[in-house]
């Protein structure tokens, strides 16, 4: 991975962080949960990235990007090859389970475990939010290793 590719990553990294922490601290008391139409909604926005992914359609896959991201990567290109180099499990998923979204109002966190090529676990997390053309787009995806816990 190159250095511009680290750098990406780390942008996308702290844009996710941010997201998360703005979803659970300062999410508005009053803000209704999701429905079901958004849970489904949420959970086909990941599942339609990860499917251009296998097909290496960078195009198809950066269109589920929220703007920041396709600012911070720059081209639909560029994004494939940031999945590829910094996400492999993501890019390659061997399995894929959904675990139930959570969020309020127009931020939500998709958790997704999957499995590597090796069998290995890991725990993918996707941020989320609707945009002004009521369209959910991923914001930013942390995977972490899931070391034998049960997600």
């Amino acid at each position: 991975m190159n250095v511009q590719s680290h750098a990406v990553l780390g942008r996308l990294s702290w844009l996710l962080i941010t997201a998360v922490c703005s979803l659970t601290l300062f999410a508005p008391a009053r803000a209704a949960p999701l429905s079901a139409a958004d849970e489904k909604s949420v959970r086909e926005v990941v599942e339609g990235q990860l499917e251009a992914l296998a097909r290496d359609d960078a195009d198809k896959a950066f269109s589920y990007a929220a703007p920041n991201v396709r600012q911070a990567v720059g081209t639909a290109s560029g994004f494939l090859a940031m999945v590829r180099d910094g996400y492999p499990v993501v890019y390659r998923p061997a399995s894929v389970a959904f675990l139930k979204p959570e969020g309020q109002g127009d931020q939500v966190i998709q958790r997704a475990h999957m499995l590597d090529a090796a069998g290995n676990s890991w725990l993918a997390i996707y941020s989320l939010q609707r945009q002004i053309s009521k369209a959910w787009r991923i914001t930013g995806c942390v995977v972490v290793k899931n070391k034998g816990r049960i997600v």
